[in-house]
Formats: C-alpha cells, sequence, structure tokens
C-alpha cells in the first residue's frame, strides 16, 4: 500500500510555489513545525555524513537584522519560520570518527567493523578543503528539497532564497565562530490572500522535454 495517494503527492506539488508575500499574523502550529524540522533530520546526504546545520530563527527583531542582508526581501521578516541552510566548514577526519561512532551508537555495531567504510569517508577529505566545502555546498541542497516538499505537504507555503549575502548572515548568526557557514535559506508560513502569485498558473516545461527515457 502506498502511503501517499499519487494524486495527493501531485497535487500538493502543483500547489506549492515559491511564495512572495506571507501571511505575518499565521504561524505554523508546534506539531507541524517539529515535522518539518524532522523532515530536515531524515534528509539524505553523501556516505550520510550530514555536513550541515540548520539554524531556525523566530526572533522578529534578529529577523529585522537580517533583513537589509536578505535584499529587503519581505518574507524574511513577514514568514512564520526562517531556516538557515548551513554547511559544516572545513571538515575533516574528526568528522568521520563522530558519524562513525554515531553508526555504532545507533546500529549496536562494533566500531572495528566499520573501518572499510571510514577508510572510505576518509578519502574524500584527502581533497583541498576548498572541494570539501563545495561538495558540502552540493548537500545542503538536497535537504533544501526535502524540506520544501515536506511543507508542501503538509500545506505549508515556502520559499527558497538565494539572494542573501551570506557572510553578513554568517556574522550577525555568529556562525562563522561556530564553525558553520550560510548557503542558502527557506521561509515557511502561509501566504497572504493578496499575494498575485497566487492566481498565476505554474510554468514548466513540458514532461518530454525534461525527462528522457534510456533504454528498452
Amino acid at each position: 500500500m502506498k502511503p501517499v495517494a499519487d494524486e495527493v503527492l501531485l497535487r500538493q506539488l502543483q500547489w506549492r510555489y515559491a511564495t512572495k508575500k506571507f501571511d505575518p499574523a499565521r504561524k505554523i502550529s508546534p506539531d507541524d513545525w517539529r515535522t518539518l524540522e524532522q523532515a530536515l533530520v531524515q534528509a539524505p546526504s553523501s556516505y550520510g555524513l550530514q555536513p550541515w546545520k540548520f539554524f531556525v530563527v523566530t526572533e522578529s527583531a534578529l529577523r529585522e537584522r537580517l533583513r537589509p542582508a536578505s535584499w529587503n526581501q519581505s518574507q524574511v521578516t513577514d514568514a512564520s519560520h526562517l531556516v538557515v541552510f548551513a554547511i559544516k566548514k572545513n571538515m575533516g577526519p574528526a568528522d568521520v570518527e563522530r558519524f562513525v561512532a554515531r553508526i555504532a551508537e545507533v546500529r549496536g555495531a562494533a566500531p572495528e567493523s566499520l573501518q572499510g567504510y571510514k577508510k572510505m569517508m576518509l578519502g574524500l577529505f584527502s581533497r583541498p578543503v576548498e572541494e570539501v566545502n563545495i561538495w558540502a555546498m552540493h548537500q545542503v541542497y538536497i535537504a533544501l528539497g526535502f524540506f520544501l516538499c515536506a511543507a508542501a505537504m503538509l500545506g505549508i507555503d515556502a520559499c527558497p532564497l538565494e539572494g542573501f549575502v551570506p557572510q553578513k548572515y554568517d556574522e550577525i548568526l555568529g556562525l562563522a565562530e561556530q564553525g558553520y557557514g550560510s548557503v542558502v535559506l527557506a521561509t515557511a508560513g502561509y501566504r497572504a490572500s493578496d499575494d498575485h502569485h497566487i492566481a498565476l498558473p505554474k510554468v514548466r516545461f513540458k514532461t518530454e522535454d525534461v525527462v528522457v527515457h534510456l533504454g528498452k
């Protein structure tokens, strides 16, 4: 049995759009927000290393400070929640050790049984740190996609935002001192009734223009 009917999934994906104007009076319920946080936790990543942290900003005064560094986009202050998707910068062998310990803890495995997997992961960090940071940035976008889809399934509006100044965000939120760097944002809440984008048809290329079937 399929947990979610095909028509429900497609309807919700069709319903969602990058919400430009949020209703500041409407807030996401604590239960729904916990579900969205768990969607972030469940997001996949290469090797399972999860090279990220998600900073949830709800304090109004702090978001007012962030807005000028966000190209003055109103979503940053008007949405119910603001999530800053950040990478752990300059990851290395210690991060592999931490992850291997977590695998052993969750699965009840002997750490020595994970040596082969550990060696394979360590190979990633033999690359220049700049390349590792780019790899981590790519992983963050997987988590963003999970977040946007989960929000749509819950009937919650969201908007991904790359229009911001990462260095200013890192400074205001103190991310650099924690070893993290902001990559992309997402706001979540509920669309304002007067957002004119609601009535606009969603524009996508035809399926046959973007999906190619190879083989028999």
